[in-house]
C-alpha cells in the first residue's frame, strides 16, 4: 500500500508512511494506511455521528437552505478527495481532514466560538 503511494502521488503530497506517527503506538495494519484508519475512526466515532443533530441554516434571499453538519462533512470530504486526486494529493488524508474538520466546534458555529475566546480573555 504504501509502496504505491510512493509513485501514485506527487512529491510534494504527505505519504502516510511519512507521517509524525501516533499518540500512542499501534501495529501498521496489513490492509489499510494509517490515514485509512483515522479516516473510519473520525467515521465511527460518537462525535461525528452526532454532526447529524447538529443544522446549519443558510439565507438565500429566496427561503432558508437548512443542512446538518454530518451532510456537510460527507459533501466536503466528497470534494477533498476530488481535488486531491487531482493534485495527486493523499486522498485518504484529505477525505479525513474533511470528515474531522466540523467536529469540536462550539454551539453557533465559529460566531459561538468567537464569542467563547472573547468572553474568556
Amino acid at each position: 500500500m504504501k509502496e504505491g503511494e510512493r509513485t501514485a502521488l506527487a512529491s510534494v503530497a504527505q505519504k502516510s508512511g511519512e507521517s509524525r506517527g501516533r499518540q500512542h503506538s499501534e501495529p501498521s495494519h496489513v490492509y489499510r494506511t494509517e490515514f485509512q484508519r483515522d479516516r473510519a475512526r473520525i467515521i465511527h466515532s460518537r462525535a461525528f455521528r452526532r454532526l447529524e443533530y447538529k443544522t446549519q441554516v443558510f439565507l438565500n434571499g429566496t427561503g432558508d437552505h437548512l443542512r446538518t453538519r454530518l451532510t456537510h462533512s460527507i459533501e466536503v470530504a466528497s470534494i477533498s478527495r476530488t481535488i486531491a486526486r487531482a493534485w495527486r494529493l493523499n486522498e485518504d488524508l484529505a477525505e479525513a481532514i474533511a470528515l474531522g474538520h466540523d467536529l469540536g466546534h462550539a454551539p453557533f458555529g465559529h460566531s459561538g466560538e468567537e464569542m467563547l475566546t472573547e468572553c474568556l480573555r
